[in-house]
């Protein structure tokens, strides 16, 4: 009996010392904002919003750049007193050949100087022409393209030849700017008249009147050849030639790179 016994308590020490200890309650952890955000509470009560540390994206876009505040505008149809710097002829004077002038009179405007005098433009020739033998007239057109002020400051451009007070027996014939000689139709009638009169005063000390109509038929003949083998009358504009030039759309102008050139 007593071995019984002995077994029975040796089986319950042993049963004891290998069963699994018995688990400890762990600590309740903090929930974290983003379980918190994204899952909210099973019982139904209002979960309230934790705000996100990161910008909205709207917020990252950078905000578009401001215009230039010194941007001042020339109006199209603006014009310019203008200096030509180098002579320029129908008779020399090739198409594509570059244009160089200088303005006279400054430009103001809203009490503020932007073109002085003294700017320098640039140009080139688009098109030029003699006059012909029988029939057309010399002619100039020529476009501007460019200011450049004294501080070096260069400003793109459009304009045209507007008026030409300073061209001898020349005018503009339309909006392009071409400019045109005058026509010579009265003078060629005039030689060829003279040539007549004065063939037919020689007849007629020679010949009475019969001699008379053959001098004036022979010199209208000389008077009509010198006129044909003459050519029209060439467009001059020597150095120093005033004129007019029209822009001929706005033109922007940094008005802060002018300062230097309006001293």
């Amino acid at each position: 009996m007593r071995l019984i016994i002995t077994l029975f308590l040796l089986s319950a020490w042993l049963t004891a010392q290998t069963a699994p200890p018995s688990p400890q309650q762990a600590p309740p952890q903090k929930p974290d904002s983003a379980s918190q955000q994204n899952n909210p509470p099973q019982d139904g009560s209002p979960s309230t919003p934790i705000a996100s540390s990161t910008p909205a994206a709207s917020t990252l876009a950078a905000p578009p750049a401001a215009g230039n505040p010194n941007t001042v505008t020339v109006p199209a149809g603006t014009k310019l007193a203008l200096e030509l710097k180098h002579a320029i002829s129908t008779k020399g004077t090739q198409e594509g050949a570059a244009v160089y002038a200088q303005t006279t009179f400054p430009f103001a405007l809203n009490d503020r100087i932007l073109i002085p005098a003294g700017t320098y433009v640039q140009g080139r020739i688009s098109h030029i022409e003699r006059g012909g033998h029988i029939k057309g007239r010399a002619e100039v057109l020529m476009h501007f393209t460019t200011l450049i002020y004294p501080s070096g400051y260069t400003v793109v451009l459009p304009g045209s030849l507007e008026n030409a007070p300073g061209v001898d027996k020349a005018a503009i014939k339309d909006k392009e700017g071409t400019l045109r000689q005058d026509s010579q139709a009265g003078e060629e009638a005039t030689t060829i008249a003279s040539g007549a009169g004065s063939g037919a005063v020689v007849g007629a000390l020679s010949n009475g009147a019969k001699g008379g109509l053959i001098g004036a038929g022979v010199g209208g003949a000389v008077g009509t050849a010198i006129a044909l083998l003459g050519r029209g009358r060439d467009v001059n504009m020597p150095s120093g030639t005033t004129f007019e030039m029209l822009i001929q759309r706005d033109v922007p102008i940094d008005s802060s790179r002018i300062s230097a050139a309006g001293k």
